[in-house]
């Protein structure tokens, strides 16, 4: 029996269809099975695990699929969710161990990750000075030469990169330096993840619940401008995301989002809960120039809070305070916005495990991008190796003071962190410090070490209230160190309300 014309030519389409379906599953079969079971990107080749601590490990794969996650020796299981989610604990590993991590789910090839490393893992967070890099900082050429540390990796872009000539000058640099001493200090290996954006606020890093939570920051959504990012001008800002898109090679789209929490959702959220030894903050310059600066420590406050309880535990934070900028100070009170937010920075030392790598001295008067980010880096690594890492021999901080009393005439200042003693910087008489009186008026004091203390007095003041230092965007004649050479940080001793540029 013969087939009609139209019948041939529906059988030759239902078989063309069978044998194009048969090729596609050819070819699609084999990436179902392998996409079985996902990773985030920060699980990949290269990378450095959290030693001494319990180690979460997660992803997703088909719901109610088994999947065994095998480290060295470990092997953890678990079973997929309803949503695909799954996730297991590693034990604590130690420190300079070198593994294979392999996911295997109930189909399809495993998912091997090579060459990792257990060490400290930093969490490097901030804006456009936490994202330059090496090739822009301070003796980039020097620099990038001898960066031969291959047990140093960089997460960024999504991907582990270990430290090498080839490499290091795309490597934040703050964050480079650090680990570098870290490494070298410890000789524990180093993993840093770069989570940094130019030009932008603290607004967008900290999620929106956290911030409507707390009433001392609902000024800041009155007029629905949570995250105004803009620099202390246009071209400023520009330059921030510039250096922003220099680093990650793409446009730093968060900068210009209006929404609060942006980036805390894009770059925080999805590390949530890797873990780590601690994170490493370099922000401020944005929130200088709004209105709301000296909202800038109840800001910074909430969000280590919120990081810290999605985490689930109190990982060390260290806060890089913002160096001097601008012109030199020449009046004794020149409150700026940069000066509330170097409070705020100096104000997280008020939570436990916090650190504060004070930067007067590196910062320069024309730009907001000080090159020198070896000694930031520095700074930061003496907190940590003396408080995290706990040597001995390593000075934590500068002078941060510890209290005030009015004797008489004068203000006398206590001090922490005076290791050598304290000590004028470059000799001469102490600058930097100015006294008021029940006037209101502020006035250039005249100061003396008295052991841990410092007292100071004016003949223009006979009853004084308060003493201020290095109040000022950029305040050139302050001197006070320790005798390690590391600078007191600004601070006063009243609690007067402050508004950003008011010069009280």
């Amino acid at each position: 029996m013969s087939l009609s014309f139209s019948c041939r030519r529906s059988l030759f389409q239902k078989v063309k269809t069978s044998r194009l379906l048969a090729s596609l599953l050819c070819v699609v079969a084999p990436s179902l099975a392998l996409a079985d079971v996902q990773l985030p990107p920060v699980f990949s080749d290269h990378m450095v695990l959290q030693a001494g601590r319990p180690v979460p490990v997660w992803g997703k794969a088909s719901p109610g699929e088994k999947v065994s996650v095998r480290a060295g020796a470990q092997v953890k299981e678990a079973q997929a969710a309803a949503d695909g989610k799954w996730s297991v604990t590693l034990d604590p590993l130690k420190s300079g161990e070198e593994l294979t991590l392999t996911v295997q789910g109930g189909s399809g090839a495993p998912v091997t990750i090579s060459d990792v490393l257990a060490g400290e893992v930093w969490l490097c967070s901030g804006q456009s000075n936490m994202a330059l890099p090496v090739a822009k900082a301070k003796d980039a050429a020097t620099e990038i030469a001898a960066a031969n540390w291959p047990k140093i990796r960089m997460f960024q872009n999504k991907k582990w990169i270990i430290c090498s000539p080839q490499t290091a000058g795309t490597f934040s640099a703050v964050a480079y330096y650090f680990g570098r001493d870290i490494h070298q200090k410890t000789g524990a290996p180093v993993g840093l993840l770069n989570m940094s954006s130019g030009g932008t606020p603290i607004e967008l890093w900290t999620s929106p619940e956290a911030q409507k939570a707390v009433p001392g920051l609902q000024p800041l959504f009155a007029k629905g401008d949570v995250a105004e990012a803009a620099g202390e001008d246009a071209k400023q800002a520009e330059s921030d995301r510039q250096q922003a898109v220099e680093v990650e090679g793409k446009q730093a789209v968060a900068a210009q989002k209006k929404a609060p929490g942006y980036l805390f959702a894009d770059r925080i959220l999805p590390l949530v809960p890797f873990a780590i030894q601690g994170v490493l903050w370099y922000q401020g310059e944005a929130n200088s120039y709004t209105e709301h600066a000296n909202l800038y420590g109840l800001q910074l406050a909430t969000m280590i809070k919120d990081w810290r309880a999605r985490w689930g535990y109190d990982f060390a934070f260290l806060t890089v305070q913002l160096p001097e900028l601008g012109p030199a100070q020449t009046e004794p009170m020149q409150t700026h916005g940069r000066v509330l937010v170097r409070e705020g920075e100096l104000k997280s030392l008020e939570l436990p495990n916090t650190g504060l790598a004070v930067l007067l001295g590196t910062g320069e008067e024309k730009s907001n991008h000080p090159l020198n980010k070896q000694e930031a880096g520095r700074r930061l690594a003496n907190w940590a190796l003396a408080s995290v890492y706990g040597q001995k021999d390593v000075a934590m901080s500068g002078p941060l003071p510890a209290g005030s009393t009015v004797q008489g005439d004068r203000v006398v200042i206590s001090f922490t962190h005076t290791d050598g003693g304290l000590v004028v910087q470059g000799g001469g008489p102490l600058k930097g410090f100015a006294i008021s009186g029940t006037d209101g008026k502020w006035v250039w004091g005249d100061a003396v070490i008295e052991g841990d203390k410092v007292a100071v007095s004016s003949a223009e003041v006979k009853q004084p209230v308060a003493v201020r230092y290095a109040w000022a965007i950029n305040p050139v004649t302050a001197n006070l160190a320790n005798g390690a050479g590391l600078p007191a940080t600004p601070f006063r001793t009243d609690d007067q309300a402050i508004s950003n540029r008011a010069g009280q």
